[in-house]
Parts: C-alpha cells; sequence; structure tokens
C-alpha cells in the first residue's frame, strides 16, 4: 500500500453548527438514503445503527449564560493518523481490508461483503462513527418499497458507517462520463444529508479546489476539526464563532 497520494480530489465538508438547529433532518434523509436498518424497540442505543449522530451541546451554565448547540457528527473520512502510519486509524486495524481510504477521492470505504465482524475498526475510530449489525436488516410491508436500489443492504455480524453516499459519486460519474467529461463539476456529487439540511448548515466538495465553496469554509478563522490533537486529519470541518464550542471539541487546550 502507498503512502497519502493525491489526485487532486480531497472530498470533505463543512458543518456550520451556528446554523444547526438540531432538526436531525440531515440523519433522517442517511438512514433513508442508504437503506440503513432500524428496530422496532430503538431504546437500546448501544445497539442502534445511526450513521449521522446529532449530538446536544451545552456550556453547563445556568440561565441567562446558558447557551446550546447542535453537533452532526457522520464519520469523519480522516485522512491519516500519527507517523510513520500515513493511513486513517481503521483501516491500519483491518485484518481484512474491508476498510480502505480511496486515494482518488479521499474517502474512508468499507466493504460489508469482506468484513468478518472482528470490530478492530470500531476499538480504533477515535469519533464512535462505526456500527456493528447485530441483525439482518427487516422492514415492514410495503417499507421495503422505500429502499434506495443503488445501495446494497447489510447483512448481521458485520459494521457499517457512513461512506459520504458514495453510490451517487458513482452515478454523477456515468452521467459525466455519458456528456463526455472526466471532471464533476462543483454540486454534481452531494451526499443525502447536506442536500436535505433545510438550515443549509453543510457544505460539501473538493476541498483541493481552492475555489469550490467548501474549501473556502475549511480555511475561515473559524473552522475547526474534532480531536485534532490526535492528528488523524478528518476531512469534516466544523464552524462556530462561539469559544465554548470550540473547547468542547478539545481544540483549545
Amino acid at each position: 500500500m502507498s503512502g497519502n497520494k493525491s489526485s487532486g480530489v480531497r472530498y470533505g465538508m463543512v458543518i456550520d453548527i451556528d446554523k444547526c438547529t438540531g432538526c436531525k433532518a440531515c440523519s433522517v434523509a442517511c438512514q433513508q438514503e442508504n437503506n440503513v436498518p432500524f428496530r422496532e424497540d430503538e431504546t437500546n442505543k448501544l445497539r442502534s445503527i445511526t450513521w449521522l449522530e446529532v449530538f446536544y451541546l451545552d456550556n453547563g451554565k445556568p440561565y441567562p449564560e446558558h447557551r446550546k448547540a447542535y453537533m452532526p457528527r457522520p464519520c469523519l473520512h480522516c485522512d491519516s493518523s500519527h507517523q510513520p502510519y500515513p493511513y486513517p486509524p481503521c483501516t491500519f486495524v483491518c485484518p481484512v481490508n474491508a476498510t480502505h481510504r480511496d486515494e482518488e477521492t479521499g474517502l474512508v470505504n468499507h466493504i460489508p461483503v469482506r468484513c468478518i465482524g472482528c470490530r478492530y475498526c470500531i476499538s480504533a475510530c477515535s469519533y464512535h462513527a462505526r456500527y456493528f449489525n447485530w441483525w439482518d436488516p427487516k422492514w415492514p410491508e410495503p417499507m421495503e418499497e422505500m429502499l434506495t436500489p443503488d445501495v446494497s443492504t447489510r447483512m448481521r455480524g458485520v459494521v457499517e458507517k457512513c461512506t459520504m453516499c458514495v453510490h451517487r459519486l458513482q452515478l454523477a460519474k456515468e452521467r459525466a462520463f455519458m456528456e463526455g467529461r472526466r471532471e464533476l463539476e462543483e454540486g454534481e456529487y452531494v451526499p443525502a444529508c447536506v442536500e436535505s439540511c433545510p438550515a443549509k448548515a453543510m457544505t460539501f466538495g473538493n476541498l483541493l479546489d481552492s475555489h469550490s465553496e467548501v474549501a473556502k469554509l475549511a480555511k475561515s478563522r473559524h473552522a475547526f476539526r474534532l480531536l485534532e490533537r490526535l492528528k488523524t486529519k478528518p476531512k469534516v470541518y466544523y464552524l462556530s464563532s462561539q469559544d465554548w464550542i470550540r473547547k468542547l471539541a478539545d481544540n483549545v487546550i
């Protein structure tokens, strides 16, 4: 496996926490788009599968200084871990190479049919962004008709995670090929969570394209990444003008 090469494309996301209202439309859209299974009893959240969690944050102060915010957290699609291991931690520990970083896009992909369910990647993930599938997926009739045909359902005994709707990338590439183009234009490939956000708090695109909106936002003075001191180099950035949120992200010590 080669080092951290760049193809000129590194897909990433910027989430503006100051805009997020916590409506969880992104989480619902993610579940719908990617055929994420659910159970009749979802009270045990240790066994639930939610590719995109929305966390509640508060500054811990009483009224009138009390402040709150919401933080959506998909898979952060890390770029590397500590040297001399220039790979995301989850990919480095997988014994069957079921998860890997795509050098052409920067996305961290997972192949469920190759996964043996050892859950090493769950332990290695610093952001708790992977989930183990404890049951075979079931959808009551007629809900199986809502399934996205471009996304395979996963069997029990495997790990699953946010893919940034990589199937949409393949569809966008196919459309571009039919039009005689090799490069995608900004906005042609957008994950379901970004498309569904009513507050427009989520922006997606190529972080290496200096002219893209996501690259400009990632360079903002209000931009930060979760647990940045771990040097995992997530490709999901957050924006906030509030210092207490940045401190909760462990970005300010």
